[in-house]
């Protein structure tokens, strides 16, 4: 019998778990945090215990793992986690779904707290179905048949200060240029519902110019970060957090001036978002990244 304890934090998003020795888990108790995951978006453990090879393993109970990431370097020694730390004022501090500038992007993000501020550095994770369903029906209608261009050569991770190293990173970040083309509105493909697949990678729309692109996707982002559609995580060291990527988006808000800040980031590879009608998403330049996510046979 699960003893799992599963507490809605969020009116449209978010629930937190107790109960829950994630290194021990039993097939019931997975299940049972697997269709939580799906119902509420976002899980948030406290305090779990977990290090490095405990959020690798964890994390692998939701499917293959990818790589750290396409372009950005790895912690030392272990390929599947990606340092999240905001040295030097190199953050993200954007709304985005990870990786969607390529073309199967993560199917779920975990992050572990290492170092957190005493003050700021929380996480915000928005739901993009929540968003979709809040559209006015023509806004749906028309959301239905849009597809947009997602591309990691722009300023995702903006430096406070132009250092040689934000410079650097940037310059890493583009090594290799991905361009994939992606359905405004994607279907999960487990639930079935529809979300707003767009978020900061997403720079245009096809067959729009970019004034009418920026219009169109400021006008749906608005929608995806109301803040009845949030989570706000306040991180203690020790802690996790499990967002279905294929549905969410993130923000890490640069509020916490100069002080440590430090996650560690596992992600499970995906599949090839769907539209509407059917139609599967596709690389515009740069290749599959196979050398990130396994690029199934349905790919």
């Amino acid at each position: 019998m699960s003893t799992l304890d599963i507490r809605k934090v969020g009116g449209r998003i978010g629930a937190e778990v107790t109960g829950a020795d994630l290194d021990h888990l039993g097939d019931e108790e997975f299940g049972d945090l697997n269709a939580a995951l799906l119902e509420h978006k976002a899980l948030v453990f406290r305090n779990t215990g977990l290090d490095d090879e405990g959020q690798i393993r964890f994390a692998a109970r939701f499917g293959e793992l990818t790589t750290a990431h396409p372009t950005v370097p790895s912690v030392d020694g272990n390929p599947n986690i990606l340092p999240v730390d905001g040295e030097e004022g190199i953050r993200s501090n954007h709304w985005h779904t990870d990786v969607t500038f390529v073309r199967t992007p993560p199917k779920v993000t975990t992050l572990r707290a290492l170092v957190v501020p005493p003050s700021g550095g929380n996480t915000l994770i928005a739901n993009a179905a929540a968003a979709y369903r809040d559209l006015p029906e023509p806004l749906r209608e028309f959301a239905d048949r849009l597809w947009a261009v997602h591309t990691n050569d722009y300023d995702y991770v903006l430096p406070r200060t132009n250092t040689e190293k934000a410079v650097e990173y940037r310059d890493t970040f583009i090594s290799t240029r991905y361009r994939t083309g992606h359905p405004v509105v994607r279907v999960h493909p487990e639930t079935g519902e529809r979300g707003l697949f767009i978020g900061g990678f997403a720079q245009r729309i096809v067959g729009l110019n970019s004034t009418e692109s920026r219009d169109i996707l400021r006008l749906l982002q608005e929608y995806v970060i109301r803040p009845e559609n949030v989570l706000r995580v306040q991180w203690n060291p020790g802690d996790l957090v499990v967002f279905d990527n294929r549905i969410t988006q993130h923000y890490a808000p640069d509020d916490y001036e100069d002080q440590p800040r430090k996650l560690h980031r596992v992600t499970v590879a995906g599949d090839v978002p769907v539209g509407v009608d059917g139609a599967r998403s596709h690389v515009i330049e740069g290749d599959e990244a196979g050398h990130y996510t396994p690029v199934t046979a349905a790919a």
